[in-house]
């Protein structure tokens, strides 16, 4: 068994490190994917993950992915769905497409801050969800970050994805824990939400965890 890492835009996985930590804690083996994601559509980076993936031997892959990297989760079991078994968390990715990304990317100066995240990814252009796959998802209710400066974004939301926006037909369990987008990989609660989903598909009852 192993758990595979996926980072949001901008970021490299060092991000993560706290998470997977705690994720490790739990006796989970952690691996960490690392994409450009500005450079590279999502589908593309499905690719580099599916050819990435044949390195692993385990026959159970889990998959923990932040942001813009459910998106790439998301490409990767439509392109390539003969998958290893697997629980998949998404923390904060819009699976529905991002508010404050299509808000940005109406400006063409910071369009470019974007890049490629916004083909098949960003703006909602996306595949269908088939549920072949155990899916839990977080999302974040603490509303500060950057994305409510280019948009209004209708609460509950964590500061850059709205709450609604990270919701997907056919996912399997559903919780929210009190932390920014950026917040949600250094929350104690969303870790011991992660650990719940990837062992057992569940996460734990209650919702809104403000615990540290």
């Amino acid at each position: 068994m192993t758990v595979v890492f996926l980072h949001g835009i901008w970021m490299s996985g060092l991000d993560m490190a706290l998470l997977r930590r705690r994720l490790g804690a739990c006796g989970f083996p952690v691996r960490q994917f690392s994409y450009p994601s500005v450079r590279v559509p999502p589908r593309e980076n499905a690719a580099r993950l599916q050819r990435w993936l044949a390195g692993i031997k385990a026959g159970t892959v889990h998959f923990v992915a932040h942001s813009l990297g459910g998106l790439v989760v998301r490409w990767l079991l439509h392109d390539f769905p003969d998958q290893r078994p697997g629980r998949i968390v998404t923390l904060g990715t819009p699976h529905s497409g991002s508010r404050a990304a299509a808000a940005v990317a109406r400006v063409p100066l910071l369009r470019r801050a974007l890049g490629a995240s916004v083909e098949w990814g960003l703006l909602g252009d996306l595949p269908s969800w088939d549920g072949a796959h155990e899916l839990g998802v977080i999302a974040g209710t603490r509303e500060f970050g950057i994305g409510r400066f280019f948009t209004r974004l209708a609460p509950p939301h964590d500061g850059t994805v709205e709450v609604d926006e990270t919701c997907l037909d056919g996912m399997t369990d559903f919780v929210t824990v009190h932390a920014t987008h950026l917040g949600m990989l250094y929350s104690a609660a969303a870790a011991r939400q992660v650990c719940a989903f990837l062992a057992g598909g569940r996460f734990l009852p209650g919702k809104d965890d403000r615990s540290a």
